[in-house]
């Protein structure tokens, strides 16, 4: 799912929270149902936020927790994992190559090649793309943590 919002809107917590409830929550119920899924999500200060912890520990049946400050210590994700991100480590770079391709005249055509890119991306692409996750994880525990690839 891809979603787009207005280049002024500053993403603080509240705006994250709805786009969740409004987004992520509904999709999730369409596409797993009952079963078990896991939620990701990168140390932005509107994922950081401890409402936002909160809120999804309340709404998904799992998901990893991040660092809620630079001085706590008390998430599960290292604070910069592109390496371990499958939208940085995979589908950003597909994205750009299908739909950066060539310079856009506007935002609109941009965010319609994006919308193009994100529709043709397969699902044996993403299954590949995950079955890469449990490499990559050993990958970053053999590099302690550190850059790898």
């Amino acid at each position: 799912m891809m979603i787009f919002v207005d280049q002024k809107t500053k993403i603080d917590r509240h705006v994250y929270m709805d786009m969740l409830r409004a987004h992520l929550i509904p999709w999730t119920h369409t596409i797993f149902g009952d079963d078990e899924w896991t939620f990701q999500q990168d140390g932005a200060l509107g994922h950081k936020a401890c409402e936002t912890q909160d809120f999804l520990r309340a709404n998904c049946p799992n998901f990893i927790k991040v660092d809620t400050h630079w001085r706590n210590n008390d998430g599960e994700w290292p604070p910069n994992s592109p390496d371990l991100n499958p939208l940085d480590y995979a589908i950003w770079s597909i994205l750009e190559e299908k739909a950066c391709a060539k310079p856009h005249p506007n935002v609109e055509s941009l965010k319609r090649a994006l919308k193009k890119a994100w529709n043709e991306i397969t699902l044996d692409t993403l299954i590949k793309i995950v079955d890469n996750f449990p490499k990559r994880l050993k990958a970053c525990i053999d590099a302690n943590g550190g850059h790898f690839e």
